[in-house]
């Protein structure tokens, strides 16, 4: 099992090439960063009692850009695996992200992952003009598009919620095919859409099920429903705790890849310093 790192990058703390050169040189395979563009004041959606619920951490306020801060240490590293994990996909226009993400692809030498998922935030994404109940079916359609753009030349799809007339874009991701898609969260709807259409279901631990003993079986037997050859989609683990019995427990179920959560902090040394404290549980589980 490949084991990366999930960490908030904010505006008050460590600086993103820093930390991802320190997490290159602690052998973190990946390293995933979160996507919320703004938080509306009217606040109406409460916080998912899955990452804790009360009071929204002020990280959450202070997120920097994902994909400008994934092009910056991609300039600065070699061998760390880059992930949005995830982009809220609904909320932006699906032609002008697989151009961003295609680019982003090619210019890394192919070390992206296009986590995407369904998002939390109601008010964030009926901002952005996102119709909450469509959320689904638009993710699926905007993902179909980018991939479109990223393997035909003369690329096209034809959907209920996005759709391409017969189009030319490059440059082509460097990876064959496109970047893997992770689909992230959790709970029998996002099993069903990543069992149909995703690379990988990226899922977050549900506070019940931290080992998801109880998740990956019920996984497996909505990919057998919908008809899906196991062998063509793989599990990976978001915001995984840095505990390397849990880890082991992944290991067994044949998970591929588990992103640890790095705690976010609002100083520099602070953010450095809970990298380092996780990576010591890397090179435990590694060990």
């Amino acid at each position: 099992m490949k084991i990366g790192g999930v960490y908030f990058f904010t505006d008050d703390g460590p600086d993103p090439v820093e930390f991802a050169q320190a997490a290159e040189s602690y052998q973190f395979e990946s390293l995933f960063l979160p996507e919320h563009t703004h938080f509306p004041l009217s606040r109406r959606t409460p916080y998912p009692a899955a990452y804790g619920g009360g009071e929204l951490p002020t990280f959450y306020l202070h997120t920097l850009d994902q994909i400008v801060t994934l092009s910056m240490i991609a300039a600065r590293t070699s061998t760390l695996t880059l992930g949005t994990g995830i982009c809220l996909l609904a909320q932006h226009d699906a032609i002008s992200k697989a151009k961003e993400l295609a680019t982003l692809d090619y210019l890394s030498d192919g070390r992206l992952i296009a986590g995407v998922g369904f998002g939390w935030n109601q008010d964030e994404a009926e901002a952005h003009g996102v119709v909450w109940k469509n959320r689904f079916g638009i993710i699926r359609d905007k993902v179909k598009v980018m991939q479109a753009l990223w393997t035909q030349d003369e690329a096209s799809f034809e959907g209920t919620h996005a759709s391409l007339a017969p189009s030319w874009s490059w440059p082509k991701p460097k990876q064959v095919g496109g970047p893997k898609i992770y689909l992230g969260g959790a709970g029998p709807t996002t099993m069903r859409h990543a069992a149909q259409w995703a690379d990988t279901w990226y899922v977050v631990p549900p506070p019940d099920d931290p080992t998801l003993e109880k998740s990956i079986p019920k996984f497996w037997e909505i990919v057998d429903e919908v008809g899906r050859d196991r062998s063509t989609i793989g599990i990976a683990v978001a915001s995984a705790p840095p505990d390397p019995a849990v880890l082991e427990r992944y290991v067994a179920q044949g998970v591929e890849r588990a992103a640890l959560w790095i705690n976010p902090a609002s100083s520099p040394s602070e953010g450095m310093a809970n990298l380092e404290s996780v990576a010591k549980v890397l090179a435990e589980f590694s060990g």
